[in-house]
């Protein structure tokens, strides 16, 4: 019976451990913006073909997806 007791009382500290990791994160800003970074990667093509002429960007579209096959 003495084993249930240390065990409770060592989850109770784990768990007093991550909620205490949790609030330094939340003061920290950790969690701040979360929609920000789950969309930039679909959007970083648009802000490379933005750059030089339209001939470039047809160039270098065509050059990006074939390097994507590739790999």
């Amino acid at each position: 019976m003495s084993i249930i007791y240390m065990l409770l009382a060592i989850s109770v500290v784990v768990a007093l451990v991550f909620f205490a990791a949790f609030i330094f994160s939340v003061g920290k800003g950790q969690y701040d913006d979360t929609y920000t970074p789950s969309v930039r990667m679909l959007f970083e093509d648009e802000l490379v073909k933005n750059t030089g002429s339209s001939a470039d960007k047809n160039q270098q579209s065509i050059t990006n997806h074939s390097d994507r096959k590739s790999k």
